[in-house]
This record gives C-alpha cells, structure tokens and sequence, in this order.
C-alpha cells in the first residue's frame, strides 16, 4: 500500500524493549528512488538525538496506531554510530552502519535492495527465500565487492525529503507547480510518486508525478525536471490526498501519461509527450 510522507512522520518506532522515537525525515536514493533510512528523533531518553534507522530492521507497521517496530533494541540504537543527520550520508558512514547493526551493504545488486525487492529480505537470517538466508547473504555481498571494486570513491546520492519539499517543477515548456510530499511503498519503501501542487501556476489541483520521469533533481536551484510536457501534466488527473490511491487509479495515471506502470514487466521504452 502507498503511505504519505506526512502519515509515515506521525509514527513512533518501537525498539524490542521500548520506545526509540518519532520519525521526523527519511533518507532517499534519488537514483533508485528507495528510501534508506529513517531520522528518528529519540526525545529525552537519549538526550534529544537523531539516529538512521533502516527499513531493514522494520518489521510488520501498525500503520492505525501510528507504530514501526524494529527488530532492534534500545542498548543498539545508543551505541550506533554518530551520523549528523543534517548532512549529506557518505558510503563510509553507511559502512560503518550497516556493519553495526549486522546488515549486508545493499547496493550493488540487481534489486532495489541487494538481490531482491524488499528490505526485510536483507534481514541476518531471513529465510524466505529459495536458496535459504546464508546463499542470499553471500550473494549479496559479492555484488557489494564487485560494485566497490569498480567505483571505490562513489558517495551514495542520499537526500532528505523534506528537503526537496518546495523544489519547483519544471516540465517541457515551463513551471508546473512545486514538490508538496511522497507517495511511499510501505512493503519495498520505494518512492512511487511525487505529489506536486500546481496551484501557483494556474488555478490547479494536485498531481502525481513517478520518480521515473524525472530527469534531473537540481539541488543548486532547488528545482526537479520532468521529461513530460507542461500540458500533459497541467491535463494529469487530480489527486486527491483524503481518498486512497488504488491500482485503478494508478492504472488511468500510467495511461494518461502513456507510459508503462512499474508492476508489470516488459519493456522500459517510454516516449515523450
């Protein structure tokens, strides 16, 4: 199911043994479009700190009571790693993490996360697969090794989606609003859609643009570039945050915007409109 940003920053995540916070941000790939790790505000029990904490770690959310366990405790999340939460994550930092907490490294695979689609497949000891967890684990660090051979200096290209709140759209032919929120896959924690406020341009509505058709995410001049026309975006069917967007729905966006939807296979050629 499709969660807003907004729905997933109400929620507390719970430790094995206790409260660890309030999620305040979440950490995105803007090539993969997958977020990578939640900020986590912990409050007065760990002196008001912000910690990353992984979708890998996240078990079955109580999405009614505003609730995210994890597969984690307390005593871990006080002694992981520092990161300063307010800049950009560098792939020594996520090394660091990740061997913390006893995870594999998940770039570097065919998935989205390592091998596979989901976080929890990423999990030490996850057995849900043919092929059993440690064939999986060694598989997924054998990507890890073979990507960090060929591009040993490369920085992950992690970003904050509050930041890009207000980054303006530009589509083929000129503005069309601004980036108002996320729509998040709460199974994978991909990115699905953009929602973007196109009242600043005309009198508009709301749409949704797919992270697949953006071309650009310019962080100099806080702007995101479509490879759609103004028109067929300023045409795009209203969305509407108060009603739940199911597979029809996103069936009748994909073919207003003539493009293939991302659950089906098959080709990946898109054409301009």
């Amino acid at each position: 199911m499709l969660r807003n940003l907004n729905d997933i920053e109400k929620c507390t995540l719970h430790a094995t043994d206790g409260d660890i916070g309030q999620v305040k941000d979440l950490y995105f790939d803007d090539h993969a479009w997958v977020v990578r790790y939640l900020i986590v505000d912990t409050g007065s029990w760990l002196s008001d700190r912000k910690v990353l904490i992984s979708p890998i770690s996240i078990q079955k959310p109580d999405w009614p009571a505003h609730r995210l366990p994890a597969a984690i405790t307390q005593e871990q999340v006080k002694n992981s790693p520092d990161i300063e939460t307010d800049k950009p994550v560098s792939r020594q930092h996520e090394v660091q993490y990740l061997g913390y907490y006893g995870y594999p490294t998940y770039w570097g695979g065919a998935g989205m996360w390592g091998g596979g689609m989901f976080p929890m497949e990423m999990y030490p000891g996850y057995a849900g697969l043919a092929g059993g967890a440690a064939d999986r684990e060694l598989a997924i660090e054998e990507f890890a090794k073979a990507d960090n051979a060929e591009h040993p200096e490369n920085d992950p290209h992690l970003r904050s989606c509050e930041a890009v709140i207000g980054y303006h759209l530009h589509a083929t032919g000129g503005e069309v609003g601004h980036v108002e929120g996320f729509l998040i896959d709460d199974e994978t924690w991909a990115i699905r859609y953009l929602v973007v406020n196109t009242s600043n341009w005309w009198l508009g509505h709301k749409v949704l643009i797919a992270p697949q058709w953006v071309s650009g995410v310019h962080w100099s001049d806080r702007t995101v570039t479509v490879d759609l026309s103004r028109e067929v975006v300023k045409a795009a069917p209203p969305y509407d945050p108060s009603d739940e967007l199911d597979r029809t729905g996103e069936s009748g966006l994909y073919t207003h915007y003539r493009r293939e939807p991302y659950w089906k296979d098959g080709s990946k050629t898109e054409r301009k409109i």
